[in-house]
């Protein structure tokens, strides 16, 4: 939408977004949307970036108990 204001006989043309007024609720609901769709995008790379990561670690070494090699002392 087009619209032109008068201040100080300056003529001052002002353009809006898709033909929409500035301020109206639909271009205001259309940022919003588009900032949540952006935050959104971001988390969701951030979560597959440390999944990925997790699985190229090395997994942690394990020392596993070998049977009949535990030394118990008796006390008698």
């Amino acid at each position: 939408m087009t619209t032109i204001t008068e201040q100080h006989d300056n003529k001052q043309l002002e353009l809006g977004f898709r033909g929409l007024p500035r301020h109206s609720r639909l271009a205001r609901r259309e940022r919003r949307l588009a900032r949540a769709s952006w935050w959104f995008a971001k988390m969701r790379a951030m979560v597959n970036a440390a999944s990925a990561e997790r699985e190229a670690e090395t997994p942690r070494p394990e020392q596993p108990v070998l049977p009949g090699t535990i030394r118990q002392i008796r006390l008698n």
